[in-house]
């Protein structure tokens, strides 16, 4: 009896379908899908010797090295750890690289074991592609409308206020400059352009999607060539913001809730000091290490000075610049609330004033 596949690969990324990923370790973290989790029918060096042993010896031998290797109490509590996963998610299915051997393997020893569960038909391969053509297909027909606005204006907020967003920072791992880096690791960008198309597929259809105006790279990672294409002909609603806010609204970011703020900090300023310049650089950084062992009464203000010399410097006049290239985008300048209300109101396409 055959055992059931699922096609319908815009449901399951859509959806967030529980996936029970049997590739390698190594596999999966070279890139996934939202919703799937590693639960491997061969580990790494497993998956080394069955795939020497194909290569010399041909598909049979592989095959049963591989049920060699995974047998007893190894193939026990693999196929335990994938009935506690479908169990906790009823909808789970199973993927591998093409949806061939591994997840069908897996798919029989748990049907074997009394749980039925569906793999996915070409597996992650045929997932990665959808993505692919999503993002493809989302850069020349989806409507854009960016929020831009000079550092620390409060743009990522503004952008997740409104229903058909797509935080692409949040997607990144990370707040998108020198000092923007996050306590942990970015995704690779395999798993960074399938989190975008699953996002992107959550959209509703009609609805003119708000992105932050972002550069092409975010951290180490790249847009994908056709989003950020077509962000460069996306209208922009530009967020203005007094100085004392931007500066407040960083030092909280930045400082306040940060972990580990002062090492953070540092590294992130010695990765400009080129562009700033021997002299600039060591007056930000004096002023960063004297805010930094300021008494409570004081700090605020202490950081409120290199905060002011770093948009000064460096911050301002490069946004200044780009936006200059922008100008003729801009569709409307507002406080916070003004440019919400306008995202909100781009029911249909936005358009240039």
């Amino acid at each position: 009896m055959s055992l059931p596949a699922i096609h319908d690969h815009a449901r399951i990324l859509r959806e967030g379908c529980p996936l029970i990923d049997v590739r390698s370790p190594t596999e999966y973290r070279r890139g996934t899908v939202p919703g799937a989790v590693n639960l491997p029918i061969l580990d790494d060096d497993e998956r080394d010797a069955v795939g020497k042993t194909y290569k010399q010896r041909g598909s049979e031998a592989a095959i049963a090295l591989g049920h060699q290797l995974v047998s007893g109490a190894t193939k026990a509590s693999r196929i335990a750890a994938w009935q506690d996963f479908a169990g906790a998610h009823p909808d789970a299915a199973i993927t591998c690289w093409r949806g061939g051997l591994r997840s069908a393997i897996a798919q029989q020893w748990l049907a074997d074991a009394g749980t039925d569960v569906a793999r996915v038909a070409g597996g992650f391969k045929a997932l990665r592609h959808f993505c692919l053509e999503t993002i493809q297909s989302a850069g020349a027909s989806r409507r854009f409308v960016l929020v831009g606005g000079r550092t620390g204006s409060g743009k990522t907020r503004v952008v997740r206020a409104v229903p058909a967003h797509i935080d692409l920072e949040a997607h990144a791992n990370h707040r998108g400059s020198a000092f923007g880096g996050m306590p942990t690791p970015q995704p690779t960008p395999v798993t960074f352009e399938n989190a975008l198309a699953v996002a992107l597929l959550k959209q509703p259809p009609n609805a003119t999607i708000a992105l932050e105006d972002e550069s092409r790279t975010i951290g180490r990672l790249a847009l994908p060539e056709a989003l950020y294409n077509a962000m460069q002909q996306a209208p922009i609603a530009l967020l203005t913001v007094d100085d004392d806010v931007r500066i407040a609204n960083i030092y909280e970011e930045y400082v306040i809730d940060a972990d580990d703020p002062q090492h953070h900090l540092r590294a992130g300023l010695s990765r400009i000091e080129r562009r700033l310049g021997g002299v600039r650089y060591r007056e930000i950084a004096a002023l960063m290490d004297a805010a930094f062992k300021a008494d409570a009464a004081h700090r605020r203000n202490a950081h409120r000075e290199w905060i002011k010399r770093l948009l000064e410097y460096y911050y301002d006049p490069m946004y200044d610049y780009q936006l200059a290239g922008k100008k003729d985008r801009i569709a409307m300048r507002g406080a916070a609330a003004e440019v919400a209300d306008h995202l909100r109101a781009c029911r249909g396409a936005p358009t240039f004033p």
